[in-house]
């Protein structure tokens, strides 16, 4: 675990592994973003202000989703939460991010399809680094395991001082492949974003089988329903375009 990576002398300011990862997945994401805007028609100049304003969007997202489901679950204040340097969740990161996405593309005049379908890709790379940043911090850690690679988190947020699933890793490891598989079917797709949304989901589903997170109803957690609301909208949206598709052939 490296939880601070070193502090700027002078000001004593601490760098997190999070953040660092969290800052690689996002130059990442808007690296390989950028590569595939100018195949989906959208004008590379362009990237820049649209990608940065997904991003901003992502960490608003992140931080509201942290601070009221955090007012929620143990009540306080909630812009304590909010304005906590730790506070960032990936569901509300990629809820953000989406509808930041749909905000620039009525500001830009864009192809909502197209910019969703050019970060497929890059959102399941930026995902995969901060699920790194957060084994590197030891957060998100699964129930505990005897098995040879399980790992303890003693200065970990919780702490824990007994083996446990690094299930961070383990959404690496199903992300990764994902990822290639999606830059494979770029060109195949009806919708690539759905596609994403789909594997995101049922990877996570099944993955949170093995953390810690309580159960909120019919004994699945809070998570594993937003796993499942991912793979109804990526399925629907699949269904949407490639009939939207399908028709436009018919008519041409």
């Amino acid at each position: 675990m490296y939880p601070i990576l070193f502090t700027i002398p002078g000001i004593d300011y601490q760098i997190s592994s999070f953040g660092v990862m969290m800052a690689i997945g996002f130059l990442a994401a808007f690296w390989l973003t950028a590569r595939e805007l100018p195949g989906k028609g959208i004008d590379p100049e362009l990237s820049s202000n649209l990608l940065l304003f997904v991003m901003i969007g992502g960490v608003l997202g992140a931080k509201l989703y942290f601070a009221t489901d955090m007012t929620f679950r143990e009540g306080g204040d909630w812009s304590s939460y909010f304005f906590r340097r730790d506070g960032i969740t990936w569901y509300g990161g990629l809820l953000g991010g989406m509808a930041a996405a749909a905000i620039s593309c009525r500001i830009f005049k864009l192809n909502m399809r197209s910019l969703f379908e050019a970060g497929a890709v890059a959102t399941a790379v930026g995902q995969s680094f901060g699920r790194i940043g957060c084994f590197l911090v030891g957060d998100d850690y699964g129930k505990a395991s005897d098995l040879p690679w399980a790992v303890a988190f003693p200065i970990g947020a919780p702490p824990v001082h007994y083996p446990v699933h690094p299930t961070q890793l383990y959404e690496v490891a199903w992300l990764i492949p994902i990822a290639f598989l999606l830059y494979s079917r770029r060109k195949k797709s009806s919708f690539l974003f759905g596609e994403y949304m789909i594997a995101n989901g049922a990877g996570r589903i099944a993955i949170e089988h093995l953390r810690v997170n309580p159960a909120v109803a019919l004994g699945l957690t809070e998570p594993q329903w937003i796993g499942i609301g991912l793979v109804i909208a990526g399925i629907g949206s699949l269904i949407y375009f490639r009939r939207k598709d399908e028709q436009a052939l018919a008519t041409a």
